[in-house]
């Protein structure tokens, strides 16, 4: 059985190229019930659209749209591309914080020289965080049925 001298790496993304010729960056970003499938497009214009819709008008929160741009800003790349995304499940903060994981992963596809950088600001950590379950005999999680003494 040999022995593999250098870690092995599950590819995080992939690289397309269109039927117009265009060459974009893939990688997929979750984060609660959320998950993001986020194309990067080199020599854009710097504009974001998710679901059809820019960021702005997408994300209502300046706070979510600063967290969502965060990978981008951080490695100085924010006007090199045209961020294409597509978020479903959860809810603004899920996807939100899966936009940022797929912009991130998709920056490393395209550079693997950004990875140590973008994992330094845990942009590339998927945040493990999820709803806890609701137990038997309580009302939800943790909080127990009202109780009266008398």
């Amino acid at each position: 059985m040999p022995l593999h001298t250098e870690p092995v790496r599950k590819r995080e993304g992939k690289i397309d190229i269109t039927p117009k010729g265009e060459i974009r960056f893939y990688a997929t970003g979750r984060r609660k019930e959320s998950v993001a499938r986020v194309w990067l497009i080199p020599g854009g214009t710097g504009q974001i659209i998710v679901n059809n819709r820019p960021l702005l008008d997408y994300v209502t929160r300046v706070s979510l749209y600063e967290e969502v741009i965060e990978p981008l800003r951080v490695t100085n790349t924010l006007g090199m591309f045209d961020v294409m995304a597509t978020a479903k499940g959860g809810g603004l903060n899920g996807q939100a914080g899966a936009l940022r994981h797929g912009i991130a992963k998709a920056l490393t596809v395209w550079n693997e020289k950004l990875r140590p950088f973008l994992r330094q600001y845990g942009f590339l950590t998927r945040d493990p965080r999820a709803k806890e379950r609701k137990k038997y005999g309580h009302k939800r999680a943790r909080r127990g049925f009202q109780f009266r003494k008398r």
